[in-house]
């Protein structure tokens, strides 16, 4: 097996690639690797797809170094490809799909990583793009919009990136116009605050918003929020952190909480929605689940 190393040196609030150098020269005497540094956005995705083309026969392993967009671009690259599975070095901002198997600290063991096993995971197709583990818009997309701006700003960057998001939208981002079907049937057609499609279960470093997710389980969870007040929207955050919100009452005229194998969205305005923590915008998403079409790889103290 061969194992990739992909990195992205704009990842997180540093350029880790070094730190990944020396360990990679520590594996090299046991095992067959390479490190990769990506050149541009997309750069890992075109990558992946040509290694896989030049080297059909090989199984390949491709670490994707960095946080949920590269994770985002290497998924994209790996689906449909027979000869390759995925797995992630977290060196990102969030790294949120990595908490669904117990957070990053166990995925910076590269010994543990390499030696680990595959297991096969849903992605979502967006469109003509992948999704690993969230999509969202609404809300949250202002959120994702200022996040990218300001994740290696002192302070308001990093971990607290979500929450300046959080912040910044309460005033520009409240209310959405769109309908949402869900297996060929309508659950909105008005106005939403937000709304998340998860096979993961975290969103914005620290944020559980599909706390029920199963990510093999061929269903997407959907999760929407009717407009709130400022005042209520503040007494929602802590429950939305810890994922406790699905079992309030008192905000459950205001929830939808559901799952699905194909959600449409459509909205009468282009809108923004974030997947993986990169942007689209467009009028019309449709969003497809494909069951366990990807390998990803969980450290070796996990299984």
């Amino acid at each position: 097996m061969k194992h990739i190393f992909i990195v992205n040196p704009g990842a997180g609030r540093r350029d880790a690639t070094q730190d990944i150098e020396k360990q990679i020269a520590e594996l090299a005497t046991n095992y067959d690797t390479e490190l990769y540094v990506t050149l541009d956005a997309g750069d890992a995705t075109r990558y992946v797809r040509q290694r896989c083309m030049e080297e059909p026969d090989e199984l390949i392993r491709f670490y994707a170094c960095g946080g949920d967009g590269t994770i985002n671009e290497v998924v994209s690259g790996v689906v449909g490809q027979a000869n390759a599975e995925m797995t992630c070095y977290p060196s990102g901002s969030g790294n949120d799909y990595v908490k669904y198997y117990g957070g990053r600290e166990v995925f910076l063991d590269l010994k543990q990583l390499v030696e680990g096993e595959a297991k096969k995971v849903d992605i979502m197709k967006v469109n003509d793009r992948y999704a690993l583990n969230i999509c969202n818009f609404g809300f949250d997309a202002i959120v994702c919009k200022t996040m990218i701006n300001v994740r290696r700003k002192p302070v308001i960057g990093g971990n607290n990136a979500y929450t300046t998001g959080i912040l910044k939208a309460l005033f520009t981002g409240r209310r959405t116009r769109c309908r949402i079907t869900v297996d060929g049937k309508i659950v909105n057609d008005g106005e939403i605050l937000l709304c998340t499609l998860g096979n993961g279960r975290y969103v914005g470093g620290a944020y559980q918003c599909s706390p029920l997710s199963h990510n093999d389980d061929g269903l997407i969870e959907v999760c929407f929020f009717k407009p709130l007040s400022i005042i209520r929207f503040a007494k929602l955050i802590g429950s939305y952190r810890d994922g406790s919100f699905i079992h309030r009452n008192d905000i459950k005229d205001k929830m939808t909480y559901l799952q699905g194998k194909i959600i449409d969205i459509e909205s009468p305005k282009p809108i923004d929605i974030c997947v993986d923590g990169e942007m689209m915008f467009g009028s019309s998403f449709h969003i497809e689940q494909l069951e366990r079409a990807v390998r990803f790889v969980v450290p070796q103290s996990t299984n």
